[in-house]
C-alpha cells in the first residue's frame, strides 16, 4: 500500500556553535527563527527551527548545536544526506553571490538540475548548502529579516542522499511512500512526491567510491517527510514493521508527532505529522522569541536554562531592503 507522503517536512543537522548558527541562518540567509527549544532527547542542547513565517512543512531547516559536548566532526559520505538545496526566485543569485561574499562565505557555481543556476557553499559548521533558482516556486517567503521577496529563500528544494546502492531505496520510496522517479541526470536519480515541485524532491547519488559517512558536527542528522494525520502515520509504521524495518514508537515532538527508521542505504528518515504546528505554544507574531520547553520539561526550566549556551536575543524585524 502506498502512503500519502505530502512532501518534505524538514531537514535536521548537527552543528557546532549556537550563536554562529543563529547568525548565519537568521541574518545571512534571512530565514525566520520559528522555534527556540531544546533537543527532546538531550534538553541541555538547543534545537533551533528556521523557515518561513509560520514554519510550513517543506520550508523548515533545524539544527542541534553540539559545541562543548565532545562531539567529533562528522565525515560526509555514503549513508548520509550530503547536500541540502534551498529554492530562490529566478535571477536571485545575482543578489546572493555578492551578499554571501560580503559575509566571507566562499561560493562556487554548481551543476544545477537541468541547467538551473545554482551556487554551493558551506555553512559555519561545514554543511554543504545550495541555492537554486526556480521560477515555478509560488511559496511565500519570509521577508522579516530584511531580504525582499524577489530574492528571499522560498524553502527547501531537495535533499541529496549519498548511497552505495540505490535500488532498494528507490523501491521503498516508490512502492511504499508514494514517490515517483521523475528524472535521471549525470547518474543522479530524482524522485518526487505529490508533484515534482520544490520541497517535494529527493535525489539519490549511488556508488561505492568515496568514504562511508560518519555522523558528527557538520553533518545532516535526518530528513523528515510530511504526512497528514496521526492515523496515516500509525498505518505506515505498522507496514514498515511488517516489511522488516526497525521503527520507533510514535514520539511527541510538541509541534508534530514523529516516527523514525533507516532506509536501506542507512539514511535516517523521519515521518512527521503536519499538525499541530508551531503556534501551539506561542502566537505567530512571537515565534522564536522565547525558549519554549515541552510540558514535561517545564519543572526543569531553571536547570536547563543554566546549562544552555548564552545567545544574543533575536534581531528586530526589518523592512526588506531593495537590491
Amino acid at each position: 500500500m502506498k502512503h500519502p507522503i505530502l512532501g518534505l517536512h524538514h531537514v535536521t543537522a548537527t552543528v557546532n556553535d549556537a550563536q554562529e548558527d543563529l547568525d548565519f541562518y537568521r541574518r545571512t540567509l534571512g530565514l525566520r527563527l520559528i522555534k527556540r527549544t531544546v533537543n527532546f532527547d538531550n534538553p541541555r542542547v538547543y534545537h533551533f527551527y528556521y523557515g518561513d513565517e509560520r514554519g510550513t512543512p517543506g520550508a523548515i531547516w533545524t539544527t542541534f548545536p553540539y559545541q562543548g559536548w565532545g562531539v567529533a566532526r562528522g565525515q560526509h559520505g555514503r549513508g548520509q544526506i550530503t547536500r541540502t538545496t534551498f529554492a530562490v526566485p529566478t535571477g536571485a543569485l545575482d543578489f546572493w553571490t555578492p551578499r554571501l561574499a560580503r559575509q566571507g562565505v566562499v561560493t562556487e557555481e554548481a551543476a544545477g538540475w537541468s541547467g538551473s543556476p545554482t551556487i554551493r557553499f558551506e555553512d559555519p559548521s561545514g554543511l554543504a548548502i545550495e541555492l537554486i533558482e526556480n521560477r515555478d516556486d509560488l511559496r511565500e517567503p519570509w521577508t522579516g529579516s530584511g531580504i525582499s521577496a524577489e530574492h528571499a529563500i522560498r524553502g527547501l528544494h531537495s535533499v541529496r542522499l549519498r548511497l552505495a546502492h540505490a535500488e532498494r531505496t528507490v523501491r521503498l520510496l516508490t512502492d511504499l511512500l508514494g514517490f515517483e522517479q521523475v528524472a535521471e541526470e549525470n547518474e543522479i536519480i530524482r524522485l518526487a512526491v505529490n508533484g515534482d515541485v520544490p520541497g517535494h524532491r529527493v535525489e539519490l547519488a549511488a556508488g561505492t567510491g568515496g568514504p562511508e559517512g560518519r555522523n558528527g558536527l557538520g553533518t545532516v542528522h535526518h530528513v523528515a517527510m510530511a504526512i497528514a494525520t496521526p492515523e496515516e502515520q500509525v498505518k505506515l509504521r505498522h507496514e514498515l514493521i511488517g516489511l522488516g524495518y526497525s521503527v520507533t514508537e510514535v514520539l511527541d515532538r510538541q509541534y508534530f508527532q514523529s516516527i523514525y527508521f533507516r532506509e536501506p542505504g542507512g539514511v535516517l528518515f523521519e515521518v512527521a505529522t503536519v499538525g499541530p504546528g508551531f503556534t501551539v505554544d506561542e502566537p505567530l507574531a512571537e515565534l522564536g522569541l522565547a525558549l519554549k520547553l515541552p510540558p514535561w520539561e517545564e519543572p526543569n526550566r531553571s536547570s536547563i536554562e543554566e546549562h544552555l549556551p548564552r545567545i544574543s536575543p533575536p534581531p528586530p524585524l526589518q523592512r526588506p531592503r531593495p537590491g
